[in-house]
């Protein structure tokens, strides 16, 4: 029997990366049993607090409630599977009792460069397994990129530390602010296995008119996140200018709004519907009285005495040839300038590892990426394995964590002399997919409600502080409707 088939079948689990048994841990919150729901999810997705804020959600385009209500409405909605994850989360009560069992150390010795989600997903996976396992980080706190780069009005800071101390606290060694400038260093200090996490942490310039000029308000997206999120920044003022369309330049123009600018525009050379950013980011940033402008091609900074004045922009329009594929040419329209007094750079993330010796024996492609095998995350080198961002360039956190997981099996199966190219068969409980007789007799009605807006905190009072958690999350009682 193909047990994988069981996973397919049901399209929202199938759709997520981790393969999160969604109809189960919704049929317990539906139960009142949040902490058990919260396990469920933990065993696979590893944040489910974090995730259940900050979650791409591939699943919900799966959902298979959108093709029941197509007949309907016009525009059919998912259940709010992300959200509930949050509902299990907030509701959980303590559950550090349910964390696993740690077994006696069996000799092996496996480091972690990085603290993002991958490695610890790594950590999570290995340690109950007596691993002894050690993670480097730069930073003085776990948590990677969730930590540094998504505003606390998201992600509140004690989400982010309830959820890496449990990995931590499995007799993980974490070398905090230690950051690793060789891997032939590594290498030398006799680890059974190395697992690079570290992300793609060089955010990407823009090399146009004025850029050097004008640098000193220039700024990269990921970079002034960074500093947003550990207090080095604390006040934008004048107007701000955020150039790109995906999630990082949500959040970009999100922060700026709360620091202080009354006047902040988001500008994409793309169309609204073709930016990365996931639509209810976009949606946030609206609402907040944020403009997008579409279909602008920066052209220039114009500065004056090294300030920064305003930028200049073409104006183009999406031509499509006979295979649907898209160009943007010239409109026509005059060049757009629009003023301001700073520029945040969210253009995209790339890879870097100048700190991996070309003697390593791990081999790179002609993008910067090492070459891996696509399931196992093996490098050239046995014994070093990658996963999450530093893998196949920027994802998100369910990616990370999905690599996360198939690299430690791929560790424990090095380790344990076995093919590592042998994967195991998905975990299937068949038990919790059941219904029994009374539900099905007495809560089986197909419900004609709509999906509920998760409530917000006043506007003013979000907009007043960066460390304000925007949204409330659905209580117990709205999460049963």
């Amino acid at each position: 029997m193909d047990q994988s088939y069981f996973h397919k079948v049901v399209d929202c689990q199938w759709a997520c990366p981790a393969h999160t048994p969604v109809p189960e841990y919704i049929r317990l919150i539906a139960q009142g049993r949040y902490a058990d729901a919260y396990m469920v999810n933990w065993v696979s997705n590893v944040f489910p607090g974090v995730l259940g804020r900050t979650c791409d959600r591939p699943c919900e385009p799966a959902c298979r409630r959108g093709r029941v209500e197509e007949n309907n409405g016009a525009d059919p909605e998912p259940v709010a599977i992300c959200r509930l994850k949050r509902v299990a989360a907030d509701n959980k009560g303590d559950v550090v009792a349910r964390m696993p069992p740690i077994a006696p150390k069996n000799g092996k010795r496996v480091v972690c460069v990085g603290a993002g989600p991958s490695s610890l997903t790594v950590a999570r996976d290995l340690a109950p397994l007596g691993y002894d396992i050690t993670i480097y980080d730069a930073e003085a706190k776990a948590g990677g990129f969730i930590r540094s780069q998504i505003p606390r009005f998201r992600l509140p800071e004690s989400v982010v530390d309830e959820e890496t101390d449990y990995i931590l606290n499995m007799g993980v060694n974490f070398k905090s602010s230690q950051r690793v400038d060789s891997l032939q260093a590594v290498l030398g200090e006799g680890y059974d296995a190395i697992y690079i996490g570290s992300g793609a942490p060089r955010g990407r310039d823009l090399d146009i008119l004025g850029r050097t000029e004008a640098a000193k308000d220039i700024h990269i997206g990921i970079d002034w996140l960074a500093s947003v999120s550990f207090g080095h920044i604390t006040k934008v003022e004048g107007k701000v200018i955020v150039l790109g369309g995906g999630n990082t330049a949500m959040d970009c123009c999100r922060s700026a709004r709360r620091l202080g600018s009354t006047d902040v525009k988001v500008v994409v050379r793309s169309g609204f519907d073709e930016m990365k950013a996931s639509p209810w980011e976009k949606e946030d940033a609206l609402h907040e009285g944020i403009p997008i402008l579409n279909y602008h091609v920066p052209k220039s900074f114009e500065c004056k005495g090294g300030k920064l004045l305003g930028m200049r922009f073409e104006i183009v329009k999406a031509v499509f040839d006979e295979k649907g594929n898209r160009s943007l040419v010239p409109s026509g329209e005059p060049e757009v300038y629009i003023e301001c007094d700073s520029v945040l750079l969210a253009v995209g993330q790339e890879n870097a590892f100048p700190w991996i010796e070309k003697d390593c024996g791990v081999q790179f492609n002609r993008h910067g990426l090492p070459v891996l095998d696509q399931e196992t995350f093996q490098s050239s080198n046995s014994k070093v394995f990658f996963g999450g961002d530093a893998a196949f360039g920027p994802k998100n956190i369910i990616t990370a964590v999905a690599q996360g997981h198939a690299a430690a099996i791929s560790i424990d199966r090095f380790l344990n002399d076995e093919n590592v190219a042998t994967r195991p068969p998905h975990t299937v409980t068949l038990m919790s997919q059941k219904m029994g007789i009374h539900e099905w007799s007495y809560h089986n009605d197909i419900s004609d409600d709509g999906r509920y807006a998760v409530p917000w905190v006043a506007a003013e009072l979000a907009l007043s502080s960066i460390r304000i958690e925007v949204e409330l999350g659905f209580d117990a009682a709205k999460s049963n409707e």
